[in-house]
This record gives structure tokens, sequence and C-alpha cells, in this order.
């Protein structure tokens, strides 16, 4: 009986090159393990139990199970009811070899996933090939699934840089905007830092996931994107717009939700019903005064109506080209008195109480 050496052992146990023989008659194994011994490491059960207890500890290893029906201790069929609960059968073919007639039987070893049925005596050239035929076909099968894996793998690393760099051309072309107006770039940034902040710490965030509120924070960075389609004199007037002006001013919002629709690799993204919605309603009041919508109250989205006053405190407390920064405490009075818009107050009571910490951004 032609034996593997110990380091050809260790290299075809390694290629997932063993089968298992389960079977009670030794003389069974011998004539089986005579025929794979030549291009597979085999490996020996007496009976179902221990052919269990070995191809568990080591699934990995077996690319194929010979198994016997009558056997002491557990036979072939309840092997094969253990098997279809595990569903091992799907990574490892099992085949019947056995001198079982019984249709009853055979029938239900077909149930129970058995690959293949192989009747005692064995014809050594015929049970080899069938058995060599499935094990390649397993294997491609395994092959192609880990080829594919990598192919999505790789798509999907590709459709997250093509979403990043989107991202980032996005909020280049939003701070170049608010270079174009004056500022100093930084004002997108903290917008996106106040909305996270007052989502993740305060109960407005409440019912929304953690990239729910990352999404919603990248989005507030675009709330003026629309601002790339008003004039320079208009949009860097050093005094009060004319009621003309400021029609055009107002069409920022509009403009931005439209701009954001023909960025293809945003409408794909979760993302664009926040930006969207943010850039076109950041601007609507509580009282419903606001614009382009006169929307009112809860029309107006929690995340539209957090940039808004984001945008308001961030305006007041900065240093602009045709103001200087207000302090702290007297921009708060003006928010509270209504004198930048009327909010909502469930939404100025969260800011008031978390604005402390937000201090730190203007340090």
């Amino acid at each position: 009986m032609k034996k593997d050496s110990s380091k050809d052992r260790e290299e075809t146990v390694n290629r997932n090159n063993t089968i298992l023989i389960v079977d009670d008659d030794e003389i069974n194994r011998a004539i089986l393990e005579n025929i794979f011994s030549s291009g597979y490491c085999v490996e020996e059960a007496e009976n179902g139990r221990i052919g269990l207890e070995k191809l568990f500890a080591q699934t990995e290893r077996y690319c194929a199970v010979l198994l016997d029906v009558v056997m002491p201790v557990m036979d072939g069929i309840e092997v094969l009811k253990i098997l279809n609960e595990k569903g091992t059968q799907t990574e490892i073919p099992v085949f019947l070899i056995t001198a079982e007639a019984d249709d009853r039987i055979l029938k239900t070893a077909y149930s129970l996933g058995v690959m293949d049925v192989i009747h005692k005596p064995v014809i050594p050239y015929v049970v080899r090939r069938r058995i060599d035929s499935v094990i390649e076909l397993f294997r491609a099968r395994k092959r192609l699934s880990s080829k594919v894996e990598e192919q999505q793998s790789e798509l999907l690393k590709q459709a997250e840089q093509i979403i990043l760099l989107n991202m980032g051309m996005v909020e280049a072309l939003s701070t170049a905007i608010e270079f174009r107006s004056g500022e100093s770039g930084e004002h997108v940034h903290r917008i996106h830092d106040i909305t996270e902040y007052l989502l993740r710490n305060t109960e407005l965030g409440e019912g929304l996931k953690e990239e729910e509120i990352r999404q919603i924070a990248m989005a507030a960075i675009m709330h003026d994107v629309g601002k790339i389609a008003i004039p320079d004199a208009i949009l860097n007037k050093p005094g009060r717009l004319t009621p003309e002006e400021y029609e055009i001013m107002k069409t920022h919002t509009t403009q931005g939700a439209q701009l954001l629709k023909k960025i293809p690799h945003i409408m794909e993204h979760q993302m664009f019903q926040y930006a969207y919605d943010i850039a076109e309603h950041h601007h609507e009041r509580w009282d419903g005064r606001g614009y382009p919508d006169g929307l009112k109250g809860d029309e107006i989205s929690m995340w539209a109506q957090i940039v808004s006053l984001a945008d308001v405190y961030d305006a007041l407390v900065s240093k602009r080209v045709y103001k200087g920064a207000i302090e702290v405490e007297e921009a708060l009075r003006m928010i509270r008195d209504g004198e930048c818009g009327v909010f909502n107050p469930k939404l100025l009571k969260c800011f008031m109480q978390a604005e402390k910490p937000l201090r730190r951004l203007y340090q």
C-alpha cells in the first residue's frame, strides 16, 4: 500500500487535498486508500462518529468524504443528517460508497445532499474518475467564488474612491465659493462640525444612525454651493442689496439644489437627499417667512433647520471682510431675540445648551 512521506503529506494537507474514508471494514478502507493515495492525502475513520470528529476538527483540510452506510456506533445516514444540518456538503462533496441496494436508503441519501452513490465492489478507474471530476468541480467553483469576491471587493473599493473624489471635489468647490465671497474657507468646515456636534450630542439627533449623522454633516458643507451662480457684483457687494439684487441672491438655494442634481455620483449617494434638501431649504424660517418655498414649522427638515442656525451663528461670531466678529454673548442674545430669524424653540434650547463646547472651533 503506497504511503505519502511526512513531507508530501504535509504539502497535500496544506493544499486542501485530503480525502476522508469512513467505513468500518478495514479491507474496504485499504482498497479505497490504494485508489486515491497517489493523488491525495488519505485519512480513515472506522465509524461515523470518528469521521465527524475528524471532519469538524479541521474542515478546511478535506476535499471529499467517502462514506459507507452500514457502520456501528453511527451509520452513514446519521452522518449525512448532521452534515446536512450544518450545510457541509456545499463545501465538501460527500460520496456514498456502499453495497446497500435499498432504494429507500439511497433516496434518503440523495435528499440529504450526497453527491453520488458508488456501489461496491468498486471499479478503481471508474470511482477515481468520478470522484476526481467532482472534486475538481468543487475546486473550480471555489476559485470562481473567490475571484468574484475579489472583483466585487475591487469594484467596491473603486466606487468608494470615486465617491471620496467627488466628495473632495464638492468640498473644494464649497470652499472656493467661500473664498470667492471674501470668506476664509473655514466657514464650511465649521458648519460641518456644528451640525455633527448637535446631532451627536443633543436630542436633535435622536433616531438617526451614526452613518446618517455622518452623511448629514457632510451634506451641510454644500449648503451655499449655489452661490457659484450669483454674479460677483451682488455676491461681493459691500453695502445693502437692492430688492432686485436680493431676489437674485435668494436664488442660490434653488441654484444649489439644481447643481447637485447634475453631479451623477452625488445623486447616487445616500447623502444626496440631505445635501439637496439643505441647499434648497437652509433659508426657510420657523414662522414661514423664509425662502424659497415659505416652509413653516416642521415642514422644514431638522437638518436644514440646524444648518440654518449654524450658518447664522458662524456669520455673527466670525470676522468677515464687511464686518468684525460679534462677541459670543451678544450673538446669542441676537439669536434668542429673533434679530437673525425665527428658529424652532426646541432647536434653540439644544443649541444654547451645546454652544459652549462649540466655541473651541473659533479659538
